[in-house]
């Protein structure tokens, strides 16, 4: 039986304690997993570890506002594509255009329909996900290549699931030779068609093991999986 589908993960990012944990409540009845951040320092450091699959934040916040947040996320190869909302009291014309000339996907002016919310996260996270499969993989492989760099300095210590996002409990996984041998090639940031050439075998079956992969550990994505691994010592570096 195959695993269902994860919820999509969302970060939402604004300094009003109230109206974030409104937000949050309303996403989350709605099938979404929320990570809340207070600013966007929090949310730039929270990045590589949750990996959200959509971004709403404020603009009006303290210290960087949203578009120079949204400026700093488009210059991060892992999350240049990365859908963005905005979602603020800023709802002037010019507010609208320095918006999206700044890179957002949509804009909603406070007050807003919390439905009109979900249906616009909705739509932009289903378009996301029927990208062209190859650029979905080019981004992970990017997250995947960010991730190990930021674990490098710290291999001498013992590796702990982080406290943002939790991973999936560790459970006692076994894997074929074969899937451990895939396991250790995604974790070196290699593509599909470089993992069957160097295991001499088809890019389907490699798609094949991925799968089998992420539904053995419970993760939804090529970096979580690697991120799984490092984690509990499924592979080493």
């Amino acid at each position: 039986m195959a695993a269902a589908e994860a919820p999509a993960r969302v970060m939402l990012v604004d300094d009003e304690p109230g109206l974030r944990d409104a937000v949050q409540a309303y996403l989350e009845d709605s099938g979404f997993e929320v990570i809340p951040a207070a600013h966007p320092q929090q949310a730039l450091q929270l990045l590589s570890t949750t990996q959200p699959q959509l971004i709403i934040s404020d603009i009006m916040m303290p210290g960087i506002d949203g578009y120079q947040f949204l400026a700093q996320l488009r210059q991060l190869e892992p999350y240049s594509h990365l859908p963005v909302v905005f979602l603020t009291a800023k709802g002037m014309t010019a507010d609208r255009i320095q918006g999206y000339r700044a890179g957002v996907d949509a804009y909603l002016p406070k007050p807003f329909d919390p439905e009109e919310l979900v249906a616009i996260v909705s739509n932009l996270i289903e378009r996301s996900r029927s990208a062209n499969p190859s650029e979905v993989v080019a981004r992970e492989l990017a997250s995947i290549r960010a991730l190990l760099s930021e674990r490098a300095p710290a291999l001498d210590s013992p590796p702990h699931p982080p406290t943002s996002t939790p991973l999936p409990p560790p459970i006692k996984v076994e894997f074929t030779p074969r899937e451990q041998q895939v396991l250790e090639k995604v974790a070196e940031g290699l593509m599909n068609k470089e993992i069957a050439k160097q295991l001499q075998t088809s890019v389907r079956n490699v798609e094949k093991y991925v799968t089998r992969l992420l539904n053995k550990t419970g993760t939804s994505s090529r970096t979580e999986l690697v991120r799984y691994a490092l984690t509990y010592g499924l592979i080493s570096l």
